[in-house]
């Protein structure tokens, strides 16, 4: 779009607006009638361990969405020399999951527990069993039958449970509901769309003892699909995104969804047989599926997209922590030696050299575990590295191991969804951090998963830009139009994709460090005890 039209759009408001707060940042991505981004912010922000618990806390989220949406002001008014007074719809996700409850004058009764905690380990067991469906320690169900069984207090006292985005949206508009995406994190949906009945029954049965002024789906925010009436910008929460009082109330927002479903939307994997693989602090695969699952599977969560299609998820809490890490220390070694690095330049030198390290990575071995891995069965992580004494301990053979460390956990649940349930996958569109570095992630990533891996150009663009064309949807489509059709003939027609085929050597190379990582899980699983 060129300047002249865009300058239009925002005197118009003729832009949608998307908010994301992910793992390590909150981004804004404002798009214009073409859908093509135009402007965008961001804020920093990173979770804390506190009493042996992974949050965020809820006013660093504000200050990090005003300075977000601040910073999208300023370079609108640089650029356009235009003022952000309103748009024709916003938008705003986030890391799905978690616990987030609050009682009756809207008071958080305990610190944001995220998706990173794996505290729930008896209840996810419990609950699996009961419904007979697989339940995840992360998803907000898992942690409320995990705090009953604790006996917490708090429980008695709650009078809603969402997630850190249903949490947003709420104060914004006043609207307590969920994108169903994001509510098939907090508890199963059913064919209907709608939270599966009879599992709220057998919940709430488990519980008829306990006498708790509440049954669950009447704390359960209220479940919506894609382009349904999410609500609309209160003057409260006009002020809560723009403390100077210059956005005006009354814009439309579209259900508020998770990272999952806003990745499946910025890569166009809303239809069966395709899927996007999200590689950042932590990795998921989402592919939507033709028909349900066989069985029940510890390590696939069956969640769904924006407009409730079934889809097969594995997500794991760990990918790219430890390849920052590393980073972070050849900078303090490059200034010892008298020398300036940055961050995006030693990334870039570490996923360049992996291209040139062995393909089974030279007798080297990786575990990137910072925090625990449910899909291995490690309730804490420690960061490992292991090398036999005639290992090549080359720097293009440890890049390499770390990046097969990002995605080798990935590939457990992935070999069950292709190899036991037999499910045809088209291509995995990737995108995220892990990706960043042109051709290096997606070829490693192809060779490891057996399948193609295609980068769109405007990957970087990531969640924002994906709960912004959610936010699209919401107002423009066409009476009847759905979102699969919208994004295929409004948004991605003319779109671009670099695909990377699966290479026989990557592929045995892979396997290879594969046959060592399932060894190294027992190093790792005695390193919790001692380190």
């Amino acid at each position: 779009m060129d300047i002249k039209q865009a300058k239009q759009d925002i005197r118009l408001g003729k832009t949608t607006l998307g908010i994301e707060l992910g793992s390590t940042r909150i981004k804004a991505v404002l798009i214009g009638s073409d859908h093509a981004p135009i402007a965008s912010g961001s804020h920093d922000w990173e979770n804390r361990l506190e009493n042996g618990i992974w949050t965020y806390r809820l006013e660093d989220a504000w200050t990090g969405i005003q300075d977000c949406y601040r910073k999208l002001c300023e370079k609108v008014q640089a650029k356009y020399e235009e003022e952000l007074t309103s748009f024709a719809a916003i938008g705003f996700s986030a890391m799905m999951h978690g616990y987030l409850p609050f009682d009756s004058e809207g008071n958080l009764l305990t610190p944001f527990r995220t998706w990173r905690n794996t505290m729930t380990e008896e209840a996810a067991a419990q609950l699996t069993d009961l419904f007979g469906f697989n339940i995840p320690q992360r998803w907000s169900i898992a942690h409320l039958q995990q705090a009953i069984l604790n006996g917490e207090p708090h429980v008695a006292k709650i009078a809603h449970l969402t997630t850190l985005a249903g949490y947003i949206h709420w104060k914004l508009t006043g609207v307590n509901a969920l994108g169903v995406g994001e509510a098939s994190g907090m508890f199963p949906i059913g064919k209907d769309g709608e939270y599966n009945r009879e599992m709220l029954e057998k919940f709430d049965a488990l519980h008829a003892d306990k006498a708790f002024h509440w049954k669950v789906e009447e704390i359960l925010p209220k479940v919506l699909s894609a382009g349904e009436d999410a609500g609309s910008l209160t003057a409260e929460g006009a002020l809560l995104l723009d403390p100077t009082g210059t956005l005006q109330p009354g814009i439309p927002l579209c259900p508020p969804e998770g990272d999952a479903g806003t990745g499946m939307t910025a890569t166009n994997a809303v239809a069966v047989r395709t899927g996007n693989v999200s590689a950042g602090t932590s990795i998921f695969s989402m592919v939507v599926l033709e028909h349900q699952l066989s069985k029940v599977y510890p390590e696939i969560d069956m969640v769904t997209t924006p407009t409730g299609k079934p889809v097969a998820m594995v997500h794991c809490n760990n990918c790219t922590s430890d390849i920052n890490a590393w980073a972070e220390m050849l900078i303090g070694f490059a200034k010892r030696v008298g020398l300036t690095c940055s961050m995006p330049q030693v990334l870039d030198a570490i996923f360049f050299a992996a291209l040139d390290g062995k393909p089974d990575c030279g007798g080297i071995q990786t575990v990137n575990y910072f925090s625990g891995e449910p899909v291995t069965g490690l309730a804490e992580g420690r960061p490992l590295l292991v090398r036999s004494p005639d290992a090549d301990f080359s720097f293009e053979n440890l890049s390499r191991a770390h990046l097969y460390a990002a995605v080798a956990t990935l590939k457990t649940g992935m070999d069950i969804l292709t190899e036991k349930e037999h499910v045809t996958i088209d291509t995995l569109m990737g995108h995220g951090g892990f990706f960043k570095a042109e051709g290096v992630g997606q070829k490693l990533m192809a060779g490891a998963l057996s399948t193609p891996v295609s980068v769109m150009e405007t990957a970087g663009e990531g969640g924002p830009w994906g709960i912004a064309l959610l936010a699209a949807y919401r107002v423009w489509k066409q009476p009847g139009e759905t979102l699969e059709d919208y994004l295929a003939n409004h948004v991605f027609a003319g779109a671009k994709a670099t695909t990377a085929q699966p290479e026989k050597k990557d592929q045995d190379g892979f396997a290879a460090y594969m046959n060592g990582f399932r060894s190294a899980l027992e190093v790792e699983k005695a390193a919790v005890h001692f380190c």
